[in-house]
């Protein structure tokens, strides 16, 4: 049985802003044991907490403490900024509970903002090609999708969307179905109030949100279920 979610600490972000000021192992080391009573602690909390509604509710979504959550050290080898720790910590649950899976719930806790999402994020070249084809062959069904996330309070995110129609699709020619297709991924997203992540509440609101973007599930499923593997 998990432990449950009764929010992160008061110091969690606190903490985020001196990581981020001092950047150094040194310090990391010295306050580790906050960042893992008020961040990554609760995080697993959360995690878990969230797997065992998210099962609850069939909504096929999975994760734990140990195979959930982003490490707080950035990769830097191949990147210019040098330094060694991210300003925000996130997780990732999906159908089979790794980070490898499309059809992901998304959430990051972080200094500029935190938030939520529902996403196929930059999917492999079969897959996005099949989404594409979905929205440009069966309109009807697309749209259903995006009245459906409309009444739900949500939309589309259009991030990183490509400037013109992506090779084949250059024949689609209605403002909203073409404007899909140059999507490099589908995604929705949900913000979420800094004051609120202390609260056991807050996972109450991302169900509320997991289920109220499960339109996007639905359809994407659908599609990559009939998708050869890569």
């Amino acid at each position: 049985m998990a432990a449950a979610f009764n929010g992160f600490g008061q110091k969690a972000i606190p903490f985020l802003k001196a990581l981020d000021f001092h950047q150094s192992r040194e310090w990391f080391l010295e306050n580790r044991d906050l960042f893992q009573s008020e961040l990554r602690d609760p995080f697993g909390d959360l995690v878990e907490t969230l797997s065992e509604r998210f099962t609850a509710a069939g909504l096929g979504l999975r994760g734990d403490r140990k195979k959930s959550l982003f490490r707080i050290n950035r990769d830097v080898r191949f990147a210019r900024d040098k330094r060694p720790y991210n300003r925000h910590l996130s997780a990732i649950l999906s159908p089979d509970g790794t980070k490898m899976e499309q059809g992901v719930f998304f959430v990051h806790i972080g200094l500029e903002r935190c938030f939520a999402g529902v996403a196929w994020w930059q999917p492999g070249p079969p897959l996005l090609l099949a989404m594409r084809n979905a929205v440009a062959t069966r309109p009807g069904e697309f749209r259903a999708l995006i009245k459906a996330l409309k009444k739900n309070r949500l939309e589309l995110d259009a991030e990183g969307c490509m400037k013109r129609a992506p090779r084949g699709f250059e024949h689609v020619t209605e403002a909203d179905l073409a404007a899909a297709i140059r999507n490099r991924h589908f995604a929705v997203r949900h913000e979420i109030d800094p004051a609120g992540i202390h609260s056991a509440a807050l996972v109450d609101e991302l169900v509320d949100f997991v289920m109220r973007a499960k339109p996007l599930l639905d359809w994407g499923r659908a599609i990559e279920g009939k998708v050869p593997e890569e």
